[in-house]
């Protein structure tokens, strides 16, 4: 943890969406309707910092259209920093429709061509290095490298400004092979490890990039690319941590689910919440867990996030460790 004093606890940087969720129950001969919503990773874990109480700012490109109006409203509410959201009037931005059948749920993406695949290495020394400078954290993922080649390249620029001014930086796997061939996702995924402090992969994510199967085996992978923490997520069974000198599987808060959407997302925000004030890495992945624990209660990316005393209160009742 760095000993200066920042402004900011966490800012967090990549592509947000506006989300259409088809509502269920529908007649079989109806026409869809969908619910209008929000998503993105890297937004989603910043709102679930800011409702754990963390200052948080976040750093993406968006259009000047409405959607992109209704995310800046979203952010606002959430008491989520916009003063660094560059407006591009030249593309839109990204939205994706889920659509829900017998075989679960799927994804239908817009977002080709959005203001946020249009981040390039110049927005850092324009419009974000000072809020990164004045942060603890700077929060990435996976996505954030993957949606284009110079949002790769901004992402990049982005994690050695941080490291310069004596910021953090926090990567989440959060591997979409979808947006990226194989052998581009592992070559960008191991130079970002390389340029973190704290990597957040998933047993999934990590067997698909190094073919890996044992959380051990991953866990050394990590430190090995220069990751000095890692947090290996297991879903249900929590958490094992790592800082390089011992490690702790923590374990997770057993619930039961109704959706998993967002919930690494809010693992990521309030484990980089609880770090920003100072607890250790081992209680602030039992808080995380928690957190993520009640997101999958709900419906949703944003709305189920859980707020601070939600937390504590389950915490306490647990007498797990707290602040």
């Amino acid at each position: 943890m760095t000993t200066s004093i920042k402004a900011l606890d966490i800012v967090a940087l990549g592509e947000a969406m506006v989300e259409f969720n088809q509502t269920k129950n529908q007649p079989v001969d109806a026409l869809p309707m969908y619910l209008q919503g929000f998503g993105g990773d890297t937004s989603n874990a910043a709102i679930a910092a800011a409702r754990a109480g963390a200052r948080v700012a976040y750093l993406s490109r968006l259009g000047t259209d409405r959607w992109g109006d209704r995310l800046m409203d979203l952010w606002q509410r959430e008491n989520v920093d916009t003063t660094a959201v560059v407006r591009d009037a030249q593309a839109p931005t990204g939205m994706y429709f889920v659509s829900h059948d017998a075989q679960g749920h799927h994804f239908s993406y817009a977002r080709a061509g959005s203001a946020a695949s249009r981040m390039q290495v110049q927005d850092v020394a324009q419009h974000w290095g000072e809020a990164i400078a004045q942060s603890q954290w700077l929060h990435l993922s996976g996505i954030s490298l993957a949606i284009s080649a110079s949002a790769c390249d901004a992402a990049f620029a982005a994690m050695r400004h941080a490291r310069t001014a004596g910021t953090q930086v926090a990567l989440d796997s959060n591997l979409r092979l979808s947006l990226w061939p194989l052998d581009r996702a592992q070559a960008c995924m191991r130079h970002a490890v390389s340029l973190c402090d704290l990597f957040l992969p998933s047993m999934e994510d990590m067997t698909a990039l190094t073919g890996l199967t044992q959380a051990q085996d991953i866990i050394g992978w990590s430190h090995a690319q220069g990751a000095a923490q890692v947090v290996l997520k297991l879903g249900a069974d929590g958490a094992l941590a790592s800082d390089g000198h011992q490690q702790r599987l923590v374990p997770g808060h057993a619930v039961q689910a109704v959706d998993a959407t967002g919930a690494g997302d809010c693992f990521a925000g309030n484990l980089l919440a609880r770090l920003s004030c100072g607890q250790s890495l081992w209680d602030a992945t039992a808080y995380a867990n928690v957190a993520a624990s009640l997101s999958v209660q709900g419906y949703g990316a944003v709305a189920p996030l859980p707020q601070r005393e939600a937390v504590l209160k389950v915490l306490s009742s647990a007498k797990a460790p707290q602040a």
